[in-house]
């Protein structure tokens, strides 16, 4: 019922969206990269950053012809006397961490720059979207993630954060989520009716109530194979941003694309996107104009065989490219000019077959 409503409106949407031309919320871009792994348990996703550097995401991004501001590492101070507090795991290093972040971010959407933040693990994104919504009040969020990541600390089976990031942030799960100590300064930022979900595949059963109850936009991968990527995210961008007048935030998990694509990651579930429908919803949600932050999280490369992990790292990269205007077509470099004969080496006189003196 939900998905036929938005049917009508879709046409009137994307009739007023300019899609021919990638024309970026802002020309500059604010690197940040957040080796977090206190999210999850698995080892190596706090490395995210510097493999991604490695593979020349600064570069292949400054070639797009996007100014690049590289803010470095954020440097969390560890803390090992951190005891879980009704079953949330790490919250002294996650919440203090999630501040930090959350200021960063902010700062970097405020000087007029879109934040790319690299990870670490999705408990990031308590972050990123919290300074987002303190930079710009307005802002709507495509969520595309194998999992829902908005279990409360009472619905969490693990423990993770990284499983929860979103249940801090939602205005309608407040009454839901206990007092945690060094996450007191968390407030509530979006509203559920603001948040798209794409690709998702694998939801704990707390999870499934408040999406089906609060009213979020949830295209899972059922979703994708009827529709297609591009129907799905038609459907979502009427649902959260229907005039195409609000900044946009994506938060991408590579968890979200098939394990034979993204294997070097936590946790990888079967039947997921194609690295060709991840760099699709990139490229359209650039085109927009409206995209102002984006997360790109899990990259684990401790994880898998050389050749899975280089894989990862790849589709990872080719993602961020195409977030910052990167066309499969190809693109012209920044003052690239088609260049004209020189009338001065090449003889205007000169017949066929003639021998022509050049210096």
């Amino acid at each position: 019922m939900f998905i036929s409503s938005l049917f009508s409106g879709i046409t009137k949407y994307f009739v007023s969206q300019t899609r021919s031309l990638v024309r970026l919320s802002k020309d500059k871009v604010g690197v940040i990269g957040v080796p977090s792994c206190k999210g999850q348990s698995a080892g190596g996703v706090q490395h995210g950053p510097k493999a991604l550097r490695q593979a020349g995401i600064i570069d292949k991004l400054t070639q797009l012809g996007v100014e690049v501001y590289d803010y470095g590492d954020l440097v969390f101070e560890q803390f090992d006397d951190d005891t879980p507090i009704l079953g949330l795991k790490n919250p002294k290093n996650i919440g203090l961490a999630a501040k930090k972040i959350s200021d960063q971010v902010s700062r970097v959407i405020k000087d007029d720059q879109i934040a790319l933040t690299l990870g670490g693990d999705h408990s990031l994104s308590i972050g990123t979207i919290h300074g987002h919504a303190a930079a710009e009040k307005n802002m709507c969020l495509v969520w595309v993630d194998a999992h829902a990541d908005i279990n409360t600390p009472l619905t969490s089976p693990s423990g993770n954060v990284h499983g929860m990031a979103l249940s801090f942030l939602v205005k309608e799960l407040k009454e839901y989520i206990p007092q945690i100590p060094h996450f007191e300064w968390i407030k509530p930022c979006i509203s559920a009716k603001d948040i798209a979900y794409i690709g998702l595949r694998d939801l704990d059963p707390g999870e499934l109530w408040i999406v089906r109850n609060m009213g979020i936009s949830c295209f899972t991968m059922h979703e994708v194979d009827r529709y297609g990527i591009d129907m799905v995210l038609r459907m979502s961008m009427q649902a959260i941003n229907p005039h195409g007048d609000r900044p946009i935030h994506l938060s991408f998990d590579v968890d979200s694309l098939d394990p034979r694509i993204s294997a070097a990651t936590g946790t990888p579930v079967p039947g997921g996107l194609s690295v060709r429908e991840g760099i699709y919803i990139a490229e359209e949600l650039a085109a927009t104009g409206k995209l102002t932050a984006v997360d790109l999280v899990e990259v684990n490369p401790l994880l898998g065989t050389k050749e899975e992990r280089d894989l990862t790292v790849y589709a990872a990269t080719e993602i961020a490219r195409a977030c910052f205007g990167k066309k499969r077509e190809g693109n012209i470099p920044p003052g690239y000019v088609l260049p004209r004969p020189d009338t001065t080496t090449v003889a205007s006189s000169a017949k066929y077959g003639e021998e022509v003196e050049r210096p």
